[in-house]
């Protein structure tokens, strides 16, 4: 699956260990760091979220923080 946006800062333990589990679980991501890209910031705030991460997967809502209990109906 590529289909999915993860939206990450730097310095972020969740956001390390949500791209774990994506790597551990081969599934493909399209990284958006806040740091290193800040337009992405008030896209997010626009959206109404807060913090990071967030996954973007066009199977399903958007999921907030590190929840494997929700990464995992990524898994194919």
């Amino acid at each position: 699956m590529n289909n999915v946006v993860i939206y990450t800062r730097n310095g972020c333990m969740q956001c390390k260990m949500t791209k774990r589990y994506l790597k551990e679980h081969h599934i493909g991501y399209e990284e958006r760091n806040i740091n290193e890209e800040p337009q992405y910031v008030d896209t997010l705030k626009e959206q109404g979220f807060k913090s990071v991460p967030i996954v973007m997967a066009k199977e399903q809502g958007p999921i907030i923080g590190f929840r494997p209990d929700q990464l995992k109906a990524l898994v194919g």
